[in-house]
């Protein structure tokens, strides 16, 4: 009773791979008891091991250092490639403005060709004028549009999500909507006057519809299945608003505060252009007028930078409170 128990006595029931209490060397050489080697980290390099394909060998670590390298070549071959696609048609538009006014295919006078409209942006940037034209523009922008986010989007949520409120708001909305916000600056101009009050509250007038409708709309088209479930999973009103209805909206919600982004500087440009002293509409208008083309021009150029700066970081900002969302 004493012996070591041999193959043929180990219990039926045993589970595959056991090890017998009393092995010995040949135990050990299998791979149920750790060795040595095992216990430090794994076999020796062994000429034995090596054969096996255990341990890598040069040409191993040289065929994932290849492999690696090329898939960062790849990355940065499609990287690039995108990088070119999506500034072609800017590339390609700058060219054309560069040649034609140089060939006589258009004025130069009324066109001048594009590096000279760059020199004259960086000249008014040397200067400070641009700084100065480009932060009073920014503030007014700035400043009317976040009224008409803090504003527009719980009246638009109010409007979407209650009955009454949409009944009571409506016939007024439907009627202010459909008036031009430019036709109405006169009426701004003289009811708040020439300064800061009446650009800022014009801009906030034209900003607001934008954002109230899509927010309206996002609430109201929400799914009816998703409220159904959560009804039935006992959520609350409250609840339902805030885990349901008011996600599945930030998407149109946001569709109409990016439009909202772009009618603040474009709808700025008209409210600068009467009665201001700064602002980049104060300088299209006043480098028109003193025919300094390139000047003008370069105040163009600015007005797209801001609008593209606007949209990128509406872009990021959405991205960052619809991170729920699956992109394909």
């Amino acid at each position: 009773m004493a012996d070591a128990l041999t193959t043929s006595e180990v219990p039926a029931g045993a589970a595959v791979g056991a090890v017998p209490v009393t092995g010995g060397r040949a135990d050990r050489a299998r791979d149920d008891v750790p060795t040595a080697e095992g216990r430090t980290g794994g076999d020796a390099p062994t000429p034995e091991n090596r054969a096996r394909g255990d341990v890598p060998t040069p040409e191993d670590r040289a065929t994932n250092f290849f492999r690696v390298s090329g898939a960062a070549r790849t990355s940065a071959v499609s990287w690039l490639g995108l990088l070119l696609r999506r500034t072609s048609a800017i590339a390609l538009l700058a060219g054309i403005w560069e040649v034609l006014p140089r060939i006589g295919v258009v004025d130069a006078v009324f066109v001048p060709p594009l590096s000279q409209v760059l020199l004259a942006w960086y000249d008014l940037l040397v200067s400070g004028q641009l700084v100065e034209h480009f932060r009073a523009s920014l503030i007014r922008s700035v400043s009317g549009f976040g009224l008409a986010i803090l504003v527009a989007v719980p009246v638009g949520l109010a409007i979407g999500r209650y009955r009454p409120v949409a009944d009571f708001l409506s016939p007024v909305l439907e009627l202010f909507r459909n008036t031009s916000a430019v036709a109405l600056l006169p009426v701004f101009i003289l009811v708040l006057g020439l300064g800061e009050p009446s650009k800022i509250v014009f801009v906030f007038y034209a900003c607001s519809w934008p954002i109230l409708l899509n927010t309206v709309s996002g609430v109201r088209t929400v799914e009816p299945l998703l409220i159904k479930s959560a009804r039935s999973m006992g959520l609350g009103s409250l609840r339902l608003f805030q885990k349901v209805i008011l996600p599945a909206a930030v998407p149109t919600i946001f569709t109409g505060i990016r439009l909202a982004g772009a009618t603040s500087i474009l709808v700025l440009l008209f409210a600068e252009m009467v009665g201001a002293k700064a602002g980049l509409g104060y300088l299209v208008q006043d480098a028109q007028f003193s025919f300094r083309i390139p000047d003008m021009y370069a105040g163009i150029i600015t007005i797209s930078a801001l609008g593209l700066l606007f949209n990128l970081l509406l872009l990021a900002v959405e991205r960052r409170f619809s991170t729920w969302r699956t992109t394909s």
